[in-house]
């Protein structure tokens, strides 16, 4: 039987017709995206751990911080009071460079005047603040009898209610002794030298600062890569040199005619040594709230110590109120303006913080350099909530 090949196309299926009918839509998975996936993988989320961490880091960096400036402040109380004044007496030595004089001969010129004033100034003092430091005790002995005018009354009436509430009649407790206080001239003279070595130490510095200054800003400005930012840098530093410097500059000659106008008044009213209370009113009123509450103090024992009658010895701690709101009301704010006004919270809070830290220093440092945080936080964009938080 041959074997003969099959006709074309026999054994073979026709291939089936196009149909016409649609083919069924199949819906797509829905896509999870990329950023729902990770939230699903970590509940948590990882931005609140990176935030976290953030947080406790900067925490533990502020508390280092503190630390350390507590730790270092016999250095940095020098340092910061000597850059404040370096600032403050720049444009003195400045208009002499612009008048062809060499900085170092407008610096040792301005800093000779600068220390005989203060030298000629605690040596017309000296004598009477060691006369009240030695006259104290027997001051305080004859200041507690006075005050038994103003208490008696106040111990009757507390003895007539003790004796209708418990029906019967108190018993008088005597008053303690009066504890000695012993102050010496020796005490004086033993703390000498701490105050001229620091005083030294402070000339020096404002010295330098004053005749490097400049130069110790424009080698800081060369290490700044980029040209903008040294400008920028630049302009920030110049404004913060000119604000600054006007503002201590100002609030010293106002804490000056405060002195003066107080010592004015407590010779009129015949308190002894007015000129002591005069400087001790105007270098206490570079602590705002708190230097005029602590010169009104010392002026109301001052004038209970000397003066018999109640009013004449109120007189005047009343006179020096007067004359500082005033002054904390009109002409101060009338002055500087309200750019540099800062919130009294703030101010307050700043006192307790560098109060607490570095002591009385601290307490004078505080104001400068809060404004100048202020005014540094204005010009840098990510600090100006700061500059917020503390306007007035």
């Amino acid at each position: 039987m041959s074997h003969t090949d099959p006709a074309p196309g026999a054994g073979v299926e026709p291939a089936p017709a196009p149909s016409s009918a649609p083919l069924p839509v199949v819906a797509p998975l829905p896509s999870v995206p990329r950023i729902e996936r990770r939230r699903s993988r970590d509940p948590h989320g990882a931005r609140g751990h990176i935030r976290a961490l953030r947080f406790t880091l900067s925490t533990l960096l502020l508390l280092a911080v503190l630390y350390t400036i507590v730790v270092i402040k016999v250095l940095l109380i020098p340092l910061v009071l000597a850059a404040f004044l370096g600032v403050a007496l720049n444009p003195i030595v400045a208009f002499g460079a612009r008048c062809h004089l060499p900085r170092w001969l407008s610096a040792s010129l301005l800093m000779v005047a600068l220390m005989g004033g203060i030298g000629a100034g605690a040596t017309a003092l000296a004598q009477p603040a060691l006369g009240w430091f030695h006259d104290a005790p027997a001051a305080l002995r004859n200041f507690v009898p006075k005050l038994k005018g103003i208490t008696r009354p106040l111990e009757a009436a507390s003895r007539a209610t003790q004796s209708l509430v418990n029906g019967q009649v108190a018993v008088r407790v005597q008053p303690p002794r009066q504890a000695s206080v012993a102050v010496t001239a020796w005490d004086v003279l033993a703390a000498a030298p701490k105050v001229l070595a620091a005083v030294l130490t402070v000339t020096l510095l404002v010295f330098f600062f004053l005749i490097y200054g400049d130069d110790l800003l424009r080698r800081l400005v060369e290490i700044i890569p980029s040209f903008h930012h040294k400008r920028h840098a630049v302009s920030i530093v110049r404004s913060i040199q000119t604000e600054v410097s006007h503002y201590i500059l100002i609030t010293t000659l106002i804490n000056m005619t405060l002195g003066a106008v107080t010592a004015f008044m407590l010779w009129l009213l015949h308190v002894p040594d007015p000129l002591l209370w005069g400087s001790i009113a105007m270098i206490a009123n570079f602590i705002p709230y708190v230097g005029a509450i602590t010169t009104a103090t010392i002026l109301l024992l001052v004038g209970m110590m000397n003066f018999r009658e109640l009013t004449q010895a109120l007189l005047p701690a009343l006179v020096f109120a007067s004359i500082t709101v005033v002054e904390g009301n009109l002409v101060t704010p009338m002055i500087l303006g309200r750019r540099m006004r800062v919130s009294p919270v703030a101010i307050l809070i700043w006192l307790l913080l560098w109060g607490f830290l570095w002591g009385i220093p601290g307490a004078l440092l505080a104001v400068p350099m809060l404004t100048s945080a202020k005014l540094i936080a204005e010009r840098v964009p990510n600090w100006r909530w700061f500059a917020l938080m503390v306007q007035r």
